[in-house]
């Protein structure tokens, strides 16, 4: 008997050990997924011996708020944009996160001054910079080519079908971008009614040659497969497409759209101090710049830009396809988080509205 129990015990001991040298961490999947694999699991598995499990989401900010609204929390760890950060925290929805538990700089500067504006809030710590830009496929204009965001809106001069993620955020944005509105200027016009109706009658202006997607690996394959000629993405997916397979893309900078994804810890969740652990890792100097390894997003650290190198193929250098290069900056606009969390309700039943109208 006592045999039987000594034997369960050391069973039950060994089950509880092998279950908490694991985390998953809930990310969006694709290239961006495979680059943290890369950069961040893979590494931290071998130093700690924690298995990473990763688990993919169009969106991870929608199943967390409801695992934890549920009191059902099962995601580690998760990456989302800096918006529902913000929301998700003042929901109280995340746990805090102390930034100075964070590793200071190869410099010895402490986290807190090293991460860019927007990559650390009480309860997310940064890991990339990307940007919602516009791509074309070079072989549908062989002679003039599109150069700015007024050209993706210009289907007159540039004939063929747009991809457009079906949400309003970037949008609405690009679209008065689209319209002549610069950059630094889109917000305060956005603010009101009447620019509200000058985004939607842009978007109006080719709402027949729209072909709406939903997750980041579609833009790549509708321009693949010709279903369109231009289409909205994530830059780090259309440099996938263009550098790794080869596609015939091109990114064009001018009107990008860019913002901050970051960690996440759910409310309640286990392993928190995995988590953390997780978390201090993946977001060191080395670790982000490893990052860009694998895929062309920013590093939220400024210790980190030096380090950036080249692509996995041990040719291309990165630096030139981030979108903080100075090069990609000249019209571009930062995504205003307050003005999301203010006004994405009314905008997202706008849209929807929108999107009903024939």
């Amino acid at each position: 008997m006592n045999r039987k129990i000594i034997l369960t015990t050391a069973m039950t001991l060994f089950a509880t050990t092998a279950m908490a040298e694991e985390i998953t961490v809930m990310s969006w999947g694709g290239t961006y997924g495979q680059s943290q694999v890369e950069a961040y699991h893979k590494p931290f598995t071998a130093r700690t011996g924690i298995k990473v499990v990763a688990l993919d989401s169009d969106n991870p900010a929608i199943p967390l708020k409801a695992q934890v609204e549920a009191g059902n929390v099962t995601t580690n760890v998760a990456d989302v944009e800096y918006a529902d950060a913000i929301r998700l925290c003042d929901e109280g929805l995340l746990e805090p996160i102390d930034p100075a538990i964070l590793p200071p700089a190869p410099d010895g500067t402490p986290a807190s001054d090293d991460f860019l504006p927007q990559g650390l809030s009480d309860c997310a710590v940064g890991s990339i910079v990307f940007s919602t830009v516009f791509a074309y496929d070079r072989t549908k204009f062989p002679d003039a080519q599109p150069q700015t965001i007024v050209d993706f809106f210009d289907t007159g001069k540039f004939p063929g079908k747009r991809g457009i993620k079906k949400v309003p955020k970037a949008v609405l944005e690009m679209a008065l971008m689209g319209d002549g509105v610069p950059a630094d200027q889109v917000y305060a016009v956005l603010k009101t009614p009447e620019g509200v109706d000058r985004a939607f009658a842009k978007l109006d202006s080719i709402k027949k040659d729209i072909v709406w997607w939903e997750t980041g690996a579609q833009p790549p394959q509708l321009m693949a497969d010709g279903e369109v000629a231009m289409s909205m993405a994530y830059n780090g997916r259309i440099f996938g497409a263009a550098i790794a397979e080869g596609k015939p893309f091109e990114i064009v900078w001018d009107g990008q759209v860019y913002e901050y994804n970051l960690f996440v810890i759910p409310k309640g969740a286990g392993k928190q101090e995995q988590a953390l652990e997780f978390i201090k890792f993946a977001t060191d100097t080395q670790r982000l710049a490893d990052q860009a390894k694998w895929i062309s997003y920013g590093p939220a650290r400024k210790s980190s830009a030096g380090l950036v190198g080249l692509y996995q193929d041990g040719k291309t250098e990165m630096a030139p396809h981030m979108p903080t290069n100075p090069d990609n900056m000249t019209n571009a606009l930062a995504s205003s988080y307050e003005f999301w969390v203010d006004h994405e309700a009314e905008l997202a039943e706008r849209f929807s509205a929108w999107l009903s109208l024939s």
